[in-house]
């Protein structure tokens, strides 16, 4: 295990505003660009400290509902759905260029994040862009989109959420539950290191073996600087390293 690189990620631009603080604890990060959260000058912003820190960037577009952030499914025609994220994302791309930076992935956001993992026409739009676009895919690990993907030689990053618990089938437990979310930096690091050797501990004390390219945070989290900055120096006494 020693010498081992991690991906983690974030969900930024979406107006919390400490990226400066989240961006040196992280490797990658998943923008705002218009759907839920962010405008053309936030992405420009947000773009050009993710350059300056070396991370990866991703589009995080999502359904078109600003007034619920993202965060409920909406009843909209595939045609209309389409239409946006295909204008989010350029609209991410087109500050992409003009900085210079590469698009490394596409990650959805919220909502549409959780209903295309297991909706078969919701994901297969989302893979049909990232086809069209020709990059990587930021899914969850062992969901319909990311097998839909997988088989259609889409470049998949499985990701696992490190500061959110998970149930014994591999869903999130539910934010009304009070044990929804990892708020202890000794229990992230033990979440993390079982991760890194290849499996979950569900609330209900199940091993259950998973797979990870990329790890994610919620950026929104209160404490997301305190527990990063404390996950940093648990890696590194074994030799793991955030890149």
């Amino acid at each position: 295990m020693k010498n081992l690189k991690i991906d983690i990620n974030a969900d930024v631009g979406e107006g919390i505003g400490n990226e400066d603080q989240l961006f040196p604890l992280i490797s990658s990060c998943n923008i705002a660009c218009g759907g839920h959260a962010g405008n053309l000058e936030t992405m420009l912003s947000v773009v050009r400290l993710a350059k300056k820190n070396n991370l990866k960037i991703g589009a995080h577009p999502s359904f078109p509902d600003r007034k619920n952030f993202g965060r409920k499914i909406m009843n909209i025609s595939k045609d209309k759905l389409v239409k946006s994220l295909k204008n989010q994302i350029q609209a991410l791309k087109t500050i992409l260029i003009q900085e210079n930076v590469d698009l490394n992935h596409i990650k959805p956001h919220g909502a549409l994040y959780n209903f295309a993992s297991n909706d078969k026409e919701t994901a297969r739009i989302i893979i049909d862009l990232t086809k069209e676009i020709n990059t990587k895919l930021y899914a969850p690990y062992s969901s319909l989109i990311s097998k839909m993907a997988r088989e259609e030689g889409v470049k998949i990053c499985n990701e696992l959420f490190i500061d959110r618990n998970y149930n014994s089938n591999l869903t999130l437990v539910s934010r009304d539950n009070p044990n929804a979310l990892i708020e202890n930096s000794n229990e992230m690091f033990k979440h993390v290191y079982n991760i890194i050797n290849n499996k979950i501990i569900s609330v209900d004390k199940k091993e259950i073996s998973v797979e990870f390219d990329t790890l994610c945070i919620h950026g929104d989290n209160p404490n997301a600087i305190e527990l990063l900055e404390e996950l940093h120096l648990k890696l590194n006494n074994i030799e793991i390293k955030i890149i």
